[in-house]
């Protein structure tokens, strides 16, 4: 998160496993969305908390958006047809987990992004995007 707050990040979005109330403390109070990845498991206390906290839970999947007049299509990439329905969509960008190796390729004009992952991975990474110039960057945060 402080490298978000460095970098002047202004809604941070969650592709899923996020790993319980700890990370959910780190995202209150800021805009935030996210999704439910294969290893959560959204008890209802978890989403107790989240109300408390201020977060919603997601309604379904993919959770769209629109930011910076762009829209984007949120998966943790678990799900069964993923792959099928990146094809259907009509958004600008596909942002999904799963995986945790980064990606990021176009694919019938939308761009699919997968910022990688901070736990379980070879490599911890995190990417933002920037809507205006629609550059994706990945951050390689092994080293800090």
């Amino acid at each position: 998160m402080a490298l978000f707050d460095q970098l002047g990040v202004s809604h941070v979005i969650h592709c899923g496993d996020v790993g319980g109330s700890a990370v959910f403390e780190e995202l209150a109070g800021r805009p935030c969305t996210f999704v439910w990845g294969n290893t959560d498991e959204p008890d209802q206390s978890l989403l107790i908390f989240l109300r408390t906290v201020g977060l919603r839970p997601p309604e379904r999947v993919p959770t769209t958006i629109e930011l910076g007049g762009k829209t984007f299509a949120i998966f943790h990439g678990h799900e069964r047809g993923f792959e099928a329905a990146i094809d259907c969509l009509e958004v600008d960008y596909v942002l999904h987990g799963h995986t945790h190796e980064p990606r990021d390729e176009f694919n019938n004009g939308k761009r699919i992004v997968n910022p990688g992952a901070l736990h379980r991975a070879r490599r911890p990474t995190v990417a933002t995007v920037d809507t205006v110039s629609d550059q994706v960057i990945l951050y390689d945060l092994t080293h800090t």
